[in-house]
């Protein structure tokens, strides 16, 4: 995954493992947060801040001040 993070290409990292295909090395390589969270950004309109969208919910207000 630190390969992977680190923008080094999958094809890279199976040669690396000695492994006979890429599809091999796709089983090991899960996307992380960090992974998940840059490539959203990557596609956010420039007018829209960066981070997680927490709506406003009565309903959660309500039952968390329970």
């Amino acid at each position: 995954m630190r390969f992977l993070e680190a923008g080094v290409d999958t094809a890279v990292i199976a040669l690396w493992l000695g492994h006979e295909s890429i599809a091999t090395t796709s089983i090991y390589l899960h996307a992380d947060m960090n992974i998940k969270r840059a490539a959203l950004d990557r596609t956010r309109q420039p007018d829209t801040p960066t981070g997680d969208y927490h709506p406003d919910d009565p309903l959660i207000a309500w039952l968390q001040s329970l």
